[in-house]
């Protein structure tokens, strides 16, 4: 029997818990909006400015199975405190860079390191927190790397006004800096599940993957489309609002009226996953998201578009955490970290794909072709989720 609903509070982990999360992704917002400014003052052309400012989830994938060993082998804490040092590292090579692929190999790194500290982060929280209160863990963590990311572009422009554009990388190197010592004064946890599998072989990546291939390739799929869905959620609303007239003014308005309602559901989400089931959010979610990308090729104006905007941060609020939940779910306790490696590489594979997917609808048919195309993959997710998704939940 779980323990009853008092004598357990995320309240009382929260600075542990989540805190690191908050602060990483303060540092991480504080340098997306300058990483193409800062490649084409090194000589970079647009196109690849572009492909820097990429290798953050570049990184980010390479790192996934890698990162599941080091956490395996050297424990989550200390993994959270090694991505830190790394950041850190890979921030003073932004800084000292004169050439535009000395930056990128900074910005590479800076990828690399957010693997391993969210997928230690993940780990962590699902062995410190209880199964009855793991969709609200993974909301909350899901939650404060959106706020962290939502804030730190606020704190860049602080010191960008004092410093100029490295200010913002300053500004980064503070946020690391906290994550880093935060993580170090967190105390190792012995895993509750892992300790009956002690002296169990592990089973090597592939066979792990072909033990587990019936979740890979059904919850697994269902969560990489929608990592898919939300990949292009956020290149969707500036190509429309330019597509029917809308200034930088404008559109810079509505995406942060949409960030702004997606990060006020986190919790509520998390509690209604816990308390009904995943399914209650996760059919929501992608019905929702689904519709409102089918419906903004139907926007013609601010308002209109906004109001789709509106609704679709809707869906992507309700579904914060949903990806990690399931993924917590379904991961064996004996192997969980390199299970979870395999399933947030399925997850970042939908991330990439999403966006280039839509661009070649978009090439091929129209641009709200391409938006209706992503948007269909809502239904597509939504079914598979109502076919695969258990309908159970541990109760309080």
């Amino acid at each position: 029997m779980p323990p009853s609903s008092d004598s357990f509070s995320l309240a009382r982990i929260a600075l542990p818990a989540f805190g690191p999360s908050l602060l990483f992704g303060l540092g991480e917002g504080a340098i997306y909006p300058v990483l193409a400014l800062s490649a084409r003052d090194l000589g970079a052309s647009s196109a690849q400015a572009g492909l820097i400012v990429a290798l953050i989830g570049i990184g980010s994938m390479m790192a996934n199975l890698p990162a599941a060993a080091l956490a395996n082998r050297y424990g989550e804490r200390r993994a959270m405190v090694g991505a830190a040092v790394f950041s850190l590292a890979a921030l003073a090579l932004c800084l000292l860079a004169r050439t535009p692929w000395v930056f990128g190999l900074g910005v590479l790194m800076i990828g690399l390191a957010s693997s391993v500290f969210l997928l230690a982060r993940q780990t962590y929280l699902i062995e410190a927190v209880p199964p009855y209160m793991r969709a609200r863990a993974m909301s909350t963590l899901g939650g404060t790397m959106r706020v962290g990311l939502f804030a730190g572009p606020f704190m860049a422009a602080a010191f960008i006004h004092m410093l100029g554009l490295p200010g913002a990388y300053w500004a980064a190197v503070l946020a690391f800096l906290g994550t880093g010592i935060l993580a170090f004064s967190i105390p190792d946890l012995e895993p509750r599940d892992r300790a009956a599998n002690r002296n169990a072989p592990p089973l090597s990546l592939a066979n792990l993957a072909r033990a587990h291939a019936g979740v890979f390739l059904t919850l697994g799929v269902a969560t990489g489309l929608v990592s898919a869905i939300r990949s292009c959620r956020q290149i969707v609303i500036p190509l429309w609002a330019d597509q029917i007239g809308l200034d930088a003014t404008a559109t810079a308005l509505i995406y942060g009226i949409m960030g702004g309602v997606d990060m006020l559901l986190f919790y509520p989400a998390g509690r209604i996953m816990d308390l009904r089931g995943r399914l209650w959010v996760a059919l929501p979610c992608m019905l929702i998201m689904g519709a409102s990308l089918v419906a903004i090729p139907w926007a013609t104006g601010f308002a209109s578009l906004l109001a789709v905007s509106m609704v679709l941060g809707v869906g992507n609020g309700i579904g914060s955490g949903i990806i990690m939940t399931i993924g917590a779910d379904a991961s064996p306790p004996s192997d969980r970290t390199r299970f979870l490696g395999i399933w947030r590489l399925l997850t970042d594979l939908g991330g990439g794909g999403g966006p280039l997917l839509m661009s070649a609808i978009t090439a091929a048919v129209s641009l709200a072709g391409g938006i209706t195309a992503i948007g269909a993959l809502g239904f597509i997710a939504a079914w598979m989720f109502w076919r695969w998704l258990p309908r159970k939940t541990a109760s309080p």
